[in-house]
């Protein structure tokens, strides 16, 4: 019987094989880790966190989680597409009323009253989901127009068109009527008390019911950093990018710029319409037209900024160091404005780039990089290269 061999040939694709599957399994390893921690966040914030730490705590990781959904959205616009938007919270502010409205006078036509209704998995949560996704639309839609002028403007000039976006969104709120506060009024009024919509005015919109926990804020997070992965992994992030580092380049290398802009546009304020929504829904919260004025645009702008230029990572921990700091820092109430400024100008002299620069937090694990010597193809080429 004729024995079988391995040839050299057969040897090396299997061994190349084998690298490609190991290489493909380290480049999985950071979502796989991600996926493992946001189970874990589902099911042991909700339980653990308003229990052990108590309301006040809860409240502040209710609020980073919040703040890092703007935080990430905001930098597919600043960040990996290289825009420069300063209006962002007038996206939040279009998704908190848009889902409040539904949510106040859904519950009031359905069941007769604005109160929380049953629990999860209850009527009324899957209202408050409805409402979060379709004030997202809402804000997608926001997106679409404000995205149009970055075809023609960048810089300082697309700063000032996403800062006027955001004070007409204030201003139109507080032209809006008063809310309709029992259920015999809305039933008798018809339309007509819809226009303008009965959404508080300038006095903002209470009576919200507060569907907002832990759970659907961690999940929404979950869902928005999985995103912005895998958009900034691909080749549609990747034009982004490119237009960041230089739109001239980019086009001519064939990126269509116009759409690559749009779209970082419209998926920056689709999530942070949702983010809006739950924070209308949180518990205390009282929203407000001057929820879309620039003192919250700039908190979400120095969020990225201090993050890194694209890291999510590293916006991440912005976002929660910005978020947490001052509430830590209430006992130094005459001081803490002072000492919070003071830290960010330090950091910004120390680190200019960002607490990650361009790179994620994975990327500064110690990875095993194959020598040359160990490759049966560089081995080919450099014998090949020797015969020469």
């Amino acid at each position: 019987m004729a024995r079988t061999t391995d040839t050299p040939q057969s040897a090396e694709s299997g061994s190349l094989s084998g690298g490609a599957g190991v290489n493909t399994i380290v480049s999985l390893l950071p979502f796989v880790i991600g996926i493992v921690l946001a189970l874990i966040l589902f099911y042991v914030f909700p339980l653990v966190v308003p229990g052990r730490a108590g309301q006040f705590y809860s409240r502040i990781v209710t609020d980073i989680g919040i703040a890092i959904i703007m935080a990430v959205s905001l930098n597919i616009v600043n960040g990996m597409t290289g825009q420069f938007s300063i209006g962002h919270a007038g996206f939040m502010t279009l998704g908190a009323y848009t889902s409040a409205f539904i949510t106040y006078y859904g519950s009031m036509l359905l069941w007769g009253s604005p109160v929380i209704h049953a629990g999860f998995p209850g009527s009324g949560a899957g209202l408050f989901v409805i409402s979060c996704f379709v004030g997202g639309l809402f804000a997608a839609a926001a997106g679409y127009v404000v995205g149009l002028p970055s075809l023609r403007l960048r810089g300082d000039y697309l700063a000032i068109v996403t800062l006027g976006f955001g004070e007409i969104i204030r201003v139109i709120l507080q032209q809006t009527g008063r809310v309709i506060d029992s259920a015999a009024a809305l039933e008798t009024g018809g339309l007509a008390q819809m226009i303008p919509p009965p959404i508080g005015g300038a006095l903002g919109f209470d009576g919200v019911p507060k569907y907002t926990n832990l759970f659907w804020v961690y999940s929404m997070l979950t869902i928005t950093l999985v995103v912005a992965y895998r958009l900034k992994s691909s080749s549609v992030g990747r034009a982004m990018i490119s237009i960041r580092e230089d739109e001239i380049a980019a086009q001519a290398m064939g990126v269509n710029i116009a759409r690559q802009k749009v779209l970082a546009f419209v998926i920056a304020a689709f999530f942070a319409g949702t983010a809006g929504s739950l924070f209308a829904h949180e518990p205390g919260v009282i929203i407000s037209p001057k929820d879309a004025g620039f003192q919250r645009s700039f908190d979400y702008v120095i969020m990225t900024v201090l993050g890194g230029r694209g890291s999510i990572t590293g916006v991440m921990l912005a976002a929660g160091l910005l978020t947490a700091l001052p509430e830590f820092l209430r006992d130094f109430e005459q001081y803490r404005l002072i000492v919070y400024a003071l830290l960010l100008i330090v950091m910004m002299l120390v680190r200019p780039q960002g607490l990650m620069g361009i790179h994620e937090i994975w990327d500064l694990w110690p990875r095993r990089r194959a020598s040359s010597s160990s490759s049966p193809v560089s081995d080919a080429v450099s014998s090949q290269e020797t015969q020469r």
